[in-house]
């Protein structure tokens, strides 16, 4: 009996060993706890406190004031370290029941880094095998500032958003001083509902508009309520005044002092949606913040818009604030162009209304002086909201004013001939010197070409060479070429000249392309193609950089738009010997000196003009005996070579041809020397 006895003591001796080994460490208790911090579990972490601090901070002065500062101020990186008791501290711990960790915080916020050093005490609670480890919890462990109560602020400080500057620092998009229009409901008068209709066309904005703004809650009858913006250029400004219950007050906003003419190219800012805000990353972007919406405005946002200055305080009251992390505001950057406003406005103008597109460039350095989408809108309209009723006027209007033309591209026409011409030379499929007979209007190769016949705008006298087909454009000579290319030789050239490629521009520009699937497998189009009809496209600009090598001896220029760029780099190099260099300008002289050229109306410059004029005919079908025209005429001045332009004007069948982009190119020219 006595042995059972004392083997039963033993055995509960053992036991009571084991429990206590099994006792749970505050080691590991508090590894949790941070474990959960790390993944900002905080109702995990708040089950941790113990029960004094649960007392002390219920679940909202806790869970839910964790969540927000942490949202609030965009925490990310979050990193806590501290150093685990050894065995010795453990065990005094458990002796006493409590247990201190020293730790440190690290984390990215809003305003830069936040960084500190705490002090986390533990306390047993429960009874047996309930007995765990309990973290007593105080402000302090979000910030040791808020340990004796506290709020968090965050202050913000705007950047100036940067301008956009032509090569002459003349602006394009500013900074300026703008009315804010505001009524005062008090002033309204009898007719209430006539004057909303009179603001609202005078603002062209709708009264609903008007209306909603007046009935917020806020809204007293003496106070001054905002209602739009407008530019200190705005028309009838002083009808506006005269209403009686308007007012303005003059602010800070964006400004486009050249209007229309730049607003495909310069874009726009507005308020920025909630489907922006989404895209953006956390804490960059907020509510209320202007972002650009199209043009260099939206491409270049970051730089324009600089960095928000931002500061994050806690704040008591009788107490000085402590700031826990700030970030100086940074301005944007401003952007200087190569364009010439001036010449942009002036191209503009010379459209009066008509559907077309421009590119301007210096072909010796690729500068790009203008690039022209007409018609267009006025951006000023979109800064601060434009009415329904204006935005579906320019949706509807056939000559597209909300489409950039100048990045679209387009059938060329006859002034790709050059290109082709070029192409020619260099794989010895057009010898110069040789001429070829061609009788009447129209020519068809064969059976593979069925009814189909190419025609050309003139007949020749005697036998046609490269220089007689360039300066009278015919089209039958450079299909004739192009089919004895084929379409390997003439595909391969039309590479080396950037077709299929992206341009290497600062302005995204859609890339041109040989036909629908970059193949010309059929004899018709290889013919077509080859005087720029078929399914060929080019943008302007591209079109005007293939003219550069004819400048360059030999090599295309890449076109630049930002004045920090480096200019005259070669984007193709060799494409044409200086004896077809010298060949090329002398036959562009006589497309406009020589009275069969096609550029007749240069020669009413007081200074040699050089240049290829382009019809562009848009069928819908084959069987259509006319259609569309779209005119082309690339210019430039023989003895400056400082600038060159290429410009097509759309729907111009009922003009006077390609002659009519010849005047409108020489009298741009003529103005600009």
């Amino acid at each position: 009996m006595k042995k059972v006895v004392v083997l039963l003591s033993i055995m509960i001796c053992m036991l009571l060993v084991a429990c206590s080994n099994d006792e749970v460490s505050p080691n590991d208790r508090f590894d949790t706890y941070v474990k959960n911090w790390h993944k900002k579990d905080f109702a995990k972490m708040y089950d941790m406190l113990a029960e004094k601090s649960k007392s002390a901070y219920p679940t909202e002065g806790y869970v839910d004031r964790y969540k927000k500062i942490y949202k609030d101020l965009g925490v990310s990186d979050l990193k806590i370290n501290y150093q685990k008791l050894n065995e010795k501290e453990v065990e005094k711990a458990l002796e006493k029941g409590k247990a201190t960790y020293p730790f440190s915080v690290t984390m990215n916020t809003i305003a830069g880094e936040i960084s500190f050093d705490y002090q986390a005490k533990l306390v047993q609670q429960g009874e047996d095998e309930k007995k765990n480890w309990y973290v007593k919890w105080n402000p302090g462990f979000i910030f040791p500032a808020l340990k004796e109560g506290g709020d968090i602020n965050i202050q913000t400080e705007h950047p100036r958003r940067g301008e956009i500057l032509d090569r002459n620092r003349l602006p394009l998009a500013i900074n300026d001083t703008v009315w804010e229009v505001g009524i005062i409901p008090s002033k309204f008068g009898d007719d209430k509902e006539a004057k909303i209709k009179e603001i609202a066309e005078l603002l062209d904005m709708d009264p609903a508009t008007i209306k909603s703004k007046l009935d917020a809650d806020w809204v007293k009858p003496d106070l001054f309520v905002p209602i739009t913006k407008v530019p200190q250029t705005k028309k009838n400004l002083d009808k506006l005044w005269a209403t009686g219950p308007v007012a303005g007050r003059e602010v800070t906003g964006r400004v486009y002092p050249y209007g229309e003419s730049a607003a495909h190219l310069v874009g726009y800012i507005g308020k920025i949606t909630a489907e922006e805000l989404k895209k953006k990353e956390n804490g960059t972007y907020s509510a209320n913040d202007m972002i650009g919406k199209r043009g260099l405005e939206q491409l270049y946002d970051k730089k324009l818009r600089g960095e928000e200055g931002v500061k994050i305080l806690v704040t008591q009251d009788g107490q000085e604030d402590v700031v826990l992390a700030e970030k100086p505001v940074k301005d944007g950057e401003n952007i200087m162009l190569t364009i010439d406003a001036e010449l942009q406005k002036n191209i503009y103008q010379s459209y009066n209304g008509e559907g077309g597109t421009t590119a301007a460039i210096d072909p010796k350095t690729g500068e790009a002086l203008a690039l022209v989408s007409s018609p267009s809108f006025n951006p000023n309209e979109f800064v601060y909201g434009i009415s329904q009723s204006k935005l579906n006027e320019l949706q509807e209007d056939p000559l597209q004013p909300l489409i950039n033309k100048f990045a679209a591209t387009y059938v060329p026409g006859s002034v790709i001939k050059p290109v082709t011409a070029s192409i020619g030379l260099q794989s010895g499929d057009i010898d110069p010197s040789e001429g070829i007979e061609i009788n009447g209007l129209t020519w068809s190769p064969g059976e593979a070409f069925g009814d189909y016949k190419i025609h050309r705008v003139s007949e020749s006298n005697g036998p046609v060479d490269l220089a007689d087909a360039l300066i009278r454009s015919d089209n039958i000579y450079f299909a004739m070429k192009t089919l004895d290319m084929g379409s390997e030789t003439f595909i391969n050239g039309l590479h080396k000249f950037g077709f299929g490629e992206e341009i290497p521009f600062a302005y995204p520009i859609q890339t041109s392309t040989i036909s629908t699937d970059g193949k010309l497998n059929e004899k018709v189009l290889l013919a077509n193609s080859g005087y720029g009809q078929g399914e060929m496209q080019m943008s302007a600009l591209h079109l005007a950089a293939t003219y550069t090598p004819i400048l360059n001896q030999g090599n295309m220029i890449k076109p630049i738009l930002l004045k920090e760029e480096d200019p005259g780099q070669i984007w193709k190099k060799d494409l044409i010997t200086m004896d077809q260099v010298a060949f090329l300008q002398d036959t562009l002289r006589k497309v406009v000196t020589l009275d069969k050229g096609t550029a007749n109306d240069a020669q009413k410059a007081d200074f040699p003009i050089s240049g290829k004029t382009g019809t562009a005919e848009l069928k819908k079908t084959k069987d259509e005996k006319s259609g569309q025209e779209n005119v082309w005429f690339v210019g430039y001045p023989s003895e400056s070579e400082d600038i060159l332009i290429a410009m097509m004007i759309e729907h111009a069948e009922d003009e006077s041809g390609s002659s009519y982009a010849v005047k409108k190119v020489t009298k741009i020219l003529a103005e600009y020397k």
